[in-house]
């Protein structure tokens, strides 16, 4: 057991050095190329018995540590790869969102939403206020014009005016006050 670790120890006292610089060339990072070393010299050390008395040692511990250096590598590109997919994909996520924002018109959309609900506030009147409010504020006429044409007092259209206003005010009061603010 003794004469193990004192092999052990010459191998890597004689090699470490020339094993680190070798990986130092593939692997920038010192600490991964240190880690490298250590695994290649373990990976023999846990092999050596299943080797052949006239192999060269420190060309097989260095050929071990050429493919821990290429696995690395390769995981290191895969890496970098799918970094860079997802930087690719988080710009055209970002690109998506600018390109609808760009296009989205809240005059547009409120505007809708408000003729939608003007809609909906208008057919829940009897028909007697919603002739009379049509005809006061989308063709223009005033009370005595209107009051004239469906044969009532001005009084009358005041109060149907008053009555559909009413409506209109309770079902827009949510967008009313996002229009005042």
């Amino acid at each position: 057991m003794a004469s193990e670790i004192k092999e052990f120890n010459k191998l890597y006292h004689d090699y470490h050095g020339l094993f680190i610089r070798f990986a130092r060339t593939y692997v920038t990072d010192e600490e991964d190329a240190e880690d490298i070393v250590m695994d290649g010299l373990i990976y023999y050390w846990e092999n050596r018995k299943s080797l052949s008395d006239s192999s060269n040692i420190p060309a097989y511990i260095l050929e071990t540590i050429k493919h821990k250096c290429l696995n690395y590598l390769r995981h290191q590109r895969i890496k970098e790869e799918t970094e860079q997919y997802l930087a690719e994909h988080q710009v055209r996520v970002n690109n998506l969102r600018i390109a609808t924002l760009e296009a989205c018109d809240p005059q547009e959309i409120f505007s809708n939403e408000a003729q939608q609900l003007i809609q909906e506030a208008l057919d829940s009147l009897p028909e007697k206020t919603r002739k009379i409010f049509i005809m006061s504020r989308y063709e223009g006429k005033n009370y005595q014009e209107i009051a004239e044409q469906n044969s009532l007092s001005v009084k009358s259209i005041e109060f149907h005016i008053s009555k559909a206003l009413k409506v209109l005010r309770s079902k827009l009061k949510d967008y009313l006050m996002a229009f005042f603010l």
